[in-house]
């Protein structure tokens, strides 16, 4: 059975650039050489897109891989396929790495029993509902990440097959 993705590299100084190019081989067992362009929401940082094909999980095998690293931005998705979620891993510097189960749509789901333990929580220690659902649904990172997301409409699309 085979998994496919993207993995969005929205931000990352140049000299970090081939770092993120060796872990991702790492990960995909190819040797990778990513399309750098100019990001204009980050002026002397680049970005790069890759569509993967792989096994099932290679999307938190690359999430991974690159968790951690300061003044880098990225997000990895991984389609659902037959026994597993779709699922996004999303980080940034300031907020380190965000992970959803997502639908078909790629919008984020969250569990009935997440909802509940929300819902609890905001009861018991009367913190805000409304706060507690952006915390389930990644609000604050896609805020971080949108202007970064924009600037990568009509990139080139590529495709990696993982080895083995």
């Amino acid at each position: 059975m085979s998994a496919r993705g993207v993995l969005y590299v929205h931000s990352a100084p140049a000299a970090l650039c081939p770092h993120v190019e060796w872990a991702v081989a790492g990960v995909v067992g190819v040797p990778v050489k990513l399309d750098w362009d100019d990001q204009p929401a980050a002026p002397g940082a680049h970005r790069a897109e890759l569509n993967w094909q792989g096994a099932p999980g290679m999307s938190g095998a690359l999430a991974s891989a690159l968790n951690g690293w300061q003044r880098l931005r990225f997000e990895v998705t991984e389609e659902a396929t037959p026994g597993c979620d779709g699922v996004r891993y999303s980080y940034t510097p300031t907020l380190g790495v965000f992970t959803a189960v997502t639908s078909a749509a790629g919008e984020v789901l969250v569990s009935e029993a997440r909802l509940r333990t929300a819902m609890d929580r905001a009861a018991a220690e009367e913190v805000d509902l409304a706060e507690e659902l952006d915390r389930l649904t990644g609000r604050v990172w896609d805020e971080e990440l949108e202007p970064f997301r924009y600037a990568g409409d009509g990139a080139p699309v590529r495709w990696l097959h993982a080895a083995g």
